[in-house]
């Protein structure tokens, strides 16, 4: 039996969920940390993060990451600090799972032309759109919408990194129907997919990065938590080449993180003074994080990738793309909503702003491959440059 700190978020503790389900849907032995889960893995958004942008846009090659893989890494990484740390290891899980299904087709690009589209509208971000598809959007139960998924689930997703005091319109929506408390800190369970989140695309983008061609490992040694890693790979096996290093470098780096992290959260929770979950909450700052020398190294790191990676002119050329192709489908849904499938021009409001998010809604939902091949079906041909 998992023995948990005091800290921790208990399952049947639960605040609950928005509905009651007490009369047929509780089956099984399954906790409701881990109906959450299960939920999140079982739902169409879930399945949908296979065909949806991590770093490279609609990639060809199988062996890049795409945002359902790497949530499965960051499901792994948090399942790991959470364990060490005596935490709720399914409620970490399911946050992991879950925290990249708001983002529409393309990322950053996608969510970028979205926000653009819904100027007038209360604009669009991937986070309160997590909350709005999870708690609206999806729909596989007969008597409501969403996954009806626990509070302690929802507020992570709100919260997971940090208070928020100025939500968007959508968050704003489903903090009202059911209060997630979103001034305060989430439970550590939460702050821990977060980091775990950092942890998993600061390392698994370097190897995507190495394996496209657009980052050299000489690049990556300017880097000190780089170069200091790459330095213990080398005395570990030095009479292996290189190139066959770098996947160790790579897991010795991310296993270096997780200590750092798992080390400065206990001192942290040590210093606090904090008894229960209630008190996490209350604590006024988050407890899980790095230490000040390895903040200062991963931030470097995050620039290093910004620089090198994410703003290579390769993909940005990509992303602006990506942009007109978002806000392309936008503009020609607006104007004419009969081009949009049946059961979405059924539900579509007849008032703004709803008219505007239900399309946006839709649009969202959409994987890379489906938004290229619905541009071209109600816009037209397009001309995808390389990175695509």
């Amino acid at each position: 039996m998992t023995r948990f700190a005091p800290w921790a978020s208990f399952p049947e503790q639960s605040r609950g969920r928005r509905h009651d389900e007490t009369k047929g849907l509780e089956r099984g032995p399954r906790d409701a940390f881990q109906r959450d889960r299960d939920r999140i893995i079982h739902s169409i958004s879930f399945r949908r993060l296979r065909h949806k942008t991590q770093v490279f846009m609609a990639p060809d090659g199988d062996h890049f990451r795409v945002r359902l893989t790497h949530s499965l890494e960051v499901a792994q990484i948090g399942r790991t600090i959470a364990r060490t740390l005596g935490l709720n290891e399914d409620l970490t899980e399911a946050l992991c799972l879950a925290h990249d299904i708001g983002h529409p087709p393309f990322g950053h690009a996608g969510e970028d032309a979205l926000k653009a589209a819904l100027t007038d509208q209360g604009g669009f971000d991937h986070n309160g759109h997590t909350l709005r598809t999870l708690t609206t959007i999806e729909r596989p139960y007969p008597r409501w919408d969403g996954l009806n998924l626990t509070w302690e689930t929802l507020e992570g997703l709100a919260k997971h990194n940090g208070p928020v005091r100025h939500p968007g319109w959508a968050l704003r929506e489903a903090d009202a129907d059911f209060p997630l408390d979103l001034e305060s800190h989430a439970s550590l369970e939460a702050q821990v997919a977060a980091l775990a989140d950092d942890i998993a695309y600061d390392n698994h983008d370097i190897d995507d990065g190495l394996r496209a061609g657009l980052l050299t490992l000489d690049q990556m040694l300017a880097v000190p938590l780089v170069a200091r890693g790459w330095e213990v790979a080398r005395a570990k096996f030095p009479d292996v080449a290189p190139k066959r290093l770098a996947s160790e470098l790579i897991r010795s780096q991310i296993g270096v993180m997780v200590n750092d992290l798992v080390a400065e959260t206990r001192r942290r929770i040590a210093a606090s003074g904090v008894g229960e979950v209630a008190d996490v909450r209350a604590a006024g700052c988050a407890l899980v994080g790095f230490s000040e020398a390895m903040r200062v190294e991963e931030r470097d790191l995050k620039r290093f990738m910004y620089a090198n990676l994410y703003h290579h002119p390769r993909q940005l050329a990509a992303a602006d793309a990506a942009h007109g192709i978002v806000k392309g489908l936008f503009a020609a849904y607006r104007a004419d909503p009969a081009l949009l499938p049946e059961e979405w021009r059924e539900r579509l409001p007849e008032g703004e702003p709803e008219r505007s998010r239900h399309i946006a809604d839709f649009i969202a939902g959409m994987t890379d491959r489906y938004a290229v091949r619905s541009y071209q079906q109600v816009v037209g041909p397009i001309d995808l440059p390389e990175g695509f």
